[in-house]
């Protein structure tokens, strides 16, 4: 692939398949890019609408994820195309690795969808090869033999393959020539192979110019200088008790704790014999990491392990004794895992706010896990508060869903603070926890409730307009809008009920105005239905019933009914000159409008003509004699009388009697008890009270049907009022009739004609005629 084009390399396999996990989708086919390291950046190394296709981007929410959560790549939404987002530097990343690969994925949000990819970073030569040691020395015997090599360290490139290095050669001497050893793992080292033999006499020294070279298209290439120095005969090289030594490690080791002690052997004796222990040809990572002691042969940690970085190392190491022989040995190093990384959490997408009429297993959060141990160590699990209504369900690889468990009410809890707890499975275990806030926005699902379903208000007759006369309160437990209550009435059901000039509502706080004066006579209580509407989308709402009982005030003045006062001529009583003591002349018929106490009646004698011949009782308006008549008293009386409620303030009214005394007077009477009949007239007497007691007779009989028809009309009346609207039965009495409200002591719906039959050789009082309602 030339650089900058970033070509994909599709691997399509022989089935395409989607794994559907929880809602989301997942495409086995995995999309391959390269890219060479050092390339600048905003370079374009693919287009994934075209590999891919996956539609509109910016729609579906696309965002690219590695697997170490760097932003190596920048998508461009608009074209699709994978830019780079800084310069990739392979060694950096990789190491010694190779292939240098970064996996990704292509997160797709809606619909919930993930694209595999891999980015393959190629190597270029852009470092050259360096030797560790600025001077390498080598000590060789005199008595070494032609043919006898010696190692010498090797030279290190951070590139690899054809960049890293293939060759090394040796400056021109008569001495040595160059042979490369294969160390088995790719690389190569180089020896100086003896030539001919040495003669220290001659020449004590030789200096030589190693050089290690690459292979890169434009080669590089580096130097170190090599100080042979020819030691008198040692005929034994040193040699190690074992040729491979393994230890164990823990990541977990402290600074200079001891590794492993090494041990050999020199037949030698003297200075050849004295061994000092060294590393061979080691890696940079071996030379940062472990030192070991010269004389002892003691391995030490020189800095920190991290089995999540290195997990293995090979050391290579020599014995040399004091005549320059020396004998090799390794040492592997197994770093093992502890448990020292606590598991990891990366919020990959979070609603911060959800609907409370949401459907269940609404995505809350995109979320994934990861823990750098490895084993035990290294596997996470999750979970969440039991009582909380969310789920935590796993997607793809690493990546989990936070998802609701059924729809939430916002009235019964607003917000919800979720503790994700993540654990490993190591030794002790290692715990992370994440806490995500979510708020549940409001829907209208409240309607208004009020605080009564019947209120109950009173108010007195003759009110002033605009009286407030109680309040109506609901509640709504939604929020804002949709909990702003504006109240109204509604249309009654009775036609008849004109509420709208009776009654006003404040649509804001619920009051309730009484528009004109009440009147208790005409209208004693109604009914009607106010409504409580919040502001929501739909508006909801609901009922209540008021009724509102009017209080009765005395405010009408009793009213005679008989003797008749606007009559154009006075009805004059007549009374019989013989009458005895407690004789009835006549009944003073009086009703008040009022009810209750206001319209309790009493009566009253003010002025007569004779003051000690007539009396009144003060609660039935009888008029009746208290002495018997004698020859002075004079023929015609005339009688004011007082007509009183028991109101407060109390009302009256005043009514005048004409009475004439007469002569043959026959009417019969009803004497008190105590007044003894005369002895004299015993047959004129009996005949009397016979007729006393038929008329008595005819007129009870007539009374109490008066009576049961008064109290039948006055129950259905009441029983009209109390529902809000008028009984048919009300109204105002025609003519000369006066409309009672079942107080007083007649009912209003008969009148009765009482005047004298000046003809009539009896003179009869004549009663009634009943006069029924139209």
């Amino acid at each position: 692939m030339e650089p900058g084009v970033g070509a994909a390399q599709h691997i399509r396999q022989v089935l395409l398949f989607f794994v559907f996990l929880e809602g989301s989708s997942v495409l086995a086919t995995t999309w391959r890019y390269s890219v060479p390291e050092e390339m600048e950046t905003g370079s374009s190394i693919a287009n994934i609408i075209k590999d891919m296709d996956v539609g509109d981007l910016a729609a579906r929410g696309a965002r690219v994820i590695f697997d170490d959560y760097q932003p190596y790549l920048r998508l461009e939404l608009e074209t699709g195309n994978l830019l780079l987002n800084k310069k990739l530097d392979r060694e950096a990343l990789c190491s010694s690795s190779e292939p240098c690969i970064l996996h990704f994925q292509v997160l797709l949000e809606n619909p919930l969808q993930f694209l595999q990819a891999e980015l393959l970073i190629e190597d270029i030569n852009d470092h050259t090869p360096t030797f560790l040691e600025k001077l390498i020395f080598l000590n060789i015997s005199e008595s070494a033999t032609p043919g006898t090599s010696f190692q010498m360290n090797d030279a290190q490139d951070l590139d690899i393959g054809m960049n890293g290095i293939q060759n090394y050669s040796i400056s021109p001497n008569p001495y040595f020539y160059l042979k490369l050893k294969d160390s088995g793992k790719g690389r190569r080292y180089p020896e100086l192979v003896l030539v001919r033999s040495l003669d220290r006499e001659k020449e004590a020294s030789i200096s030589l110019i190693l050089t290690a070279m690459d292979g890169g298209s434009l080669p590089r290439s580096g130097t170190v200088l090599v100080q042979v120095v020819v030691l008198d005969v040692n005929d034994n090289a040193p040699e190690f008790e074992r040729t491979l030594y393994e230890v164990q490690v823990p990541e977990n080791s402290s600074v200079d704790s001891l590794v492993i002690k090494v041990s050999a052997t020199d037949l030698d004796s003297g200075i050849n014999g004295e061994i000092s222990y060294s590393f061979s040809h080691i890696s940079r990572d071996v030379q940062k990491t472990f030192e070991i002691h010269p004389t002892s042969g003691e391995v030490h940690l020189k800095t920190l392990l991290d089995f999540e970085v290195i997990q293995s190392y090979t050391i290579n190491i020599q014995a040399i004794d004091g005549g320059g022989l020396s004998g090799k040995s390794a040492i592997i190093v197994q770093v093992t895992d502890v448990n020292d990384n606590p598991p990891e959490i990366v919020i990959t997408s979070l609603m911060s706010s959800i609907p409370e009429n949401g459907l269940s297993e609404m995505v809350v959060a995109v979320f994934s896990l990861r823990d750098q141990d490895s084993g035990e160590n290294g596997r996470v699990m999750c979970s969440i508060e039991d009582k909380l209504p969310f789920l935590l369900k796993p997607t793809f690889k690493n990546f989990y869903t936070l998802v609701t468990e059924h729809p939430l009410d916002r009235e019964s809890r607003a917000e919800y603070n979720i503790t994700i707890m993540i654990s490993d499975l190591g030794t002790p275990r290692l715990t992370t926890q994440h806490t995500i806030t979510v708020h549940i926005s409001d829907i209208n699902d409240n309607a208004p409730a009020f605080s009564q379903t019947t209120y109950t208000m009173f108010v007195h007759e003759n009110n002033s307009p605009a009286l407030h006369i109680g309040t109506i309160s609901a509640t709504d437990s939604d929020l804002g809008s949709n909990a702003h209550i504006t109240y109204s009435l509604l249309p009654p059901q009775d036609q008849r009920l004109a509420l709208t000039s009776l009654i006003s509502i404040n649509a804001d706080n619920g009051q309730l105005f009484a528009l004109r004066a009440l009147d208790y006579e005409t209208l004693q209580a109604f009914e009607f239905l106010v409504s409580a509407t919040d502001r929501g989308s739909p508006a909801l709402s609901s009922q209540a019933l008021v009724r509102v009982v009017v209080l009765d005030y005395n405010d009408n003045a009793p009213f005679v009914l008989y003797p008749m006062q606007n009559a154009s001529a006075p009805c004059t009583e007549l009374l019989p000159r013989a009458a005895e003591p407690g004789y009835l002349v006549t009944k003073v018929v009086a009703v008040d409008r009022d009810s209750g106490q206001n319209a309790w009646l009493s009566f009253q004698l003010l002025k007569a003509t004779e003051p000690g011949l007539f009396s009144v009782w003060a609660h039935n308006g009888e008029v009746r004699t208290t002495r018997l008549l004698s020859e002075r008293d004079v023929l015609k009386h005339r009688l004011l009388l007082l007509v009183k409620d028991n109101g407060d303030p109390p009302r009256s009214a005043s009514v005048t009697l004409h009475l004439l005394v007469v002569d043959g007077f026959s009417q019969p009477y009803l004497p008190l008890p105590e007044v003894a009949h005369d002895s004299t007239h015993v047959d004129e007497e009996a005949l009397t009270l016979y007729l006393v007691i038929a008329l008595a007779s005819v007129s009870s009989l007539f009374l109490l049907s008066v009576l049961l028809f008064v109290g039948v009309r006055l129950c259905r009346r009441a029983r009209a009022a109390s529902l809000g609207g008028y009984s048919e039965t009300d109204g105002h009495f025609p003519g000369h009739l006066v409309d009672v409200s079942g107080a007083g002591t007649l009912s209003q719906s008969y009148q009765y004609e009482v005047c004298l039959t000046g003809m009539s050789d009896s003179n009869d009082i004549r009663f009634l005629k009943p006069v029924s309602q139209p």
